[in-house]
């Protein structure tokens, strides 16, 4: 039987775990573990350097495309206008609780990792005033496209992608050529991630080993402190974040949402798929919780595909979990970039994990962080995955109720 790319992940961070273990009993100076660190970091640096190829292509064809795709539902304007709202309003408040958590509880802090010494040996830390930073902030956005995509500015080719697929959706029909490119690109740049993702357990398994036989028992400390913040952040943005919005805008009580969306959660949380739970989801939200057909079948399906919450929350706390393991103190402008590029990496990547892999590099990139992070998140992320998903799909449900409330639509939309 073939085991799937997740076991095979998982079995490879535990061997780089043991590698690691073991180099640390032989000691630094025996000629084994040289040679095992020097393979170690030849194979995690190839693994490292194919995500940051595969990243400029991989992020705009999925935004344009993911923009350009609003065409078909331009007949409902008043709907998706408010969708999208709601979506960027609950994925803003969910980042603004992990940066906030990140912040006051600081995971990872004073623990500076050497596995990041060469990679961080170039890092200039930029402080700037207010004025400064908005002028070189918007400098930044707007720039020759193809010097963006030479130079990896991925804020710059953010921002054109979102152009062009804003172009598309204004060109209708005459641009559908342009349109099937796009989603040709997107599919290919897909096939050619999951090349690299076959080699994502060597990665792993190398990285894994290079840290743990250069750092100390410290680390698995700040990981588990770092996972509680996690965890607790995303719980309170589901259990009371919410559902105090979907109260104050429809009158929905928690008690009465969560009777009627349990199914779905419950799913969501096995599965760790909003995709994969959407059947489900729209099942609940027209019998139990009367969503009109019209309006859950537009407005969930969106949402699986560009509304994360607990995705979005993630990348921005992980960001500066890494920065404080960089020992790299992230200020208020680049905490502001981090908020931007995370929200649009949710929004944007495919509903895959090896994309959502991707743009956790995108936004590492956004700041300067060194991108063998993932190195640390990946053993971890399996166990936050199934939690953040079923805040995802929550969010989902919350923004079908609240359309239809505001729209006052109560038959097909």
């Amino acid at each position: 039987m073939k085991l799937s790319l997740n076991t095979r992940i998982v079995f490879g961070a535990v061997a780089g775990i043991l590698l690691g273990l073991g180099m640390v009993h032989l000691g630094s100076d025996a000629p084994v573990t040289q040679r095992g660190l020097y393979a170690a970091s030849l194979v995690g640096t190839l693994f490292v350097d194919l995500l940051k190829m595969i990243l400029v292509p991989l992020v705009f064809t999925s935004i344009a495309v993911g923009v350009a795709n609003l065409r078909q539902h331009h007949q409902i304007h008043r709907v998706w206008m408010l969708t999208l709202g709601f979506f960027v309003f609950s994925m803003a408040i969910a980042m603004i609780l992990g940066l906030g958590a990140a912040n006051l509880f600081a995971p990872g802090k004073g623990l500076n990792l050497a596995l990041f010494h060469d990679a961080m040996s170039n890092y200039e830390s930029k402080h700037m005033g207010f004025p400064e930073f908005v002028a070189s902030f918007f400098h930044g956005l707007f720039m020759n496209p193809f010097a963006a995509l030479a130079q990896g500015n991925v804020l710059a080719i953010v921002m054109f992608a979102l152009f062009v697929g804003i172009a598309l959706v204004v060109g209708g029909e005459r641009y559908r050529n342009i349109l099937g490119v796009l989603h040709e690109g997107l599919d290919l740049t897909l096939l050619m991630v999951g090349w690299i993702m076959q080699l994502a357990p060597f990665g792993i398994m190398a990285l894994l080993a290079k840290l743990v036989a250069t750092q100390d028992a410290a680390l698995l400390t700040t990981l588990v402190k770092f996972v509680a913040v996690i965890m607790g952040t995303t719980l309170l943005h589901a259990a009371v974040v919410l559902p105090l919005i979907l109260f104050a805008v429809t009158g929905v009580t928690p008690l009465k949402f969560w009777r009627g969306g349990r199914e779905a959660l419950i799913t969501a949380f096995a599965t760790s798929s909003s995709s994969a739970t959407l059947p489900v989801t729209l099942r609940c939200m027209q019998q139990h919780l009367h969503v009109s057909p019209g309006i859950a079948g537009f407005v969930l399906p969106l949402g699986a595909t560009i509304n994360m919450d607990g995705t979005a929350l993630y990348e921005a706390a992980a960001a500066l979990f890494i920065a404080n393991l960089a020992g790299i103190d992230l200020g208020f402008s680049q905490q502001l970039i981090v908020f931007m590029v995370a929200m649009v990496a949710a929004m944007g990547a495919p509903g895959i994990p090896s994309a959502g892999m991707v743009t956790m590099v995108m936004v590492l990139q956004s700041v300067g962080l060194p991108a063998e992070a993932i190195a640390i998140l990946l053993p971890i992320d399996r166990l936050l995955d199934t939690l953040r998903t079923s805040v995802n799909v929550e969010g989902d449900m919350v923004g079908s109720l609240i359309v239809q409330k505001l729209t006052g639509r109560h038959a097909s939309a």
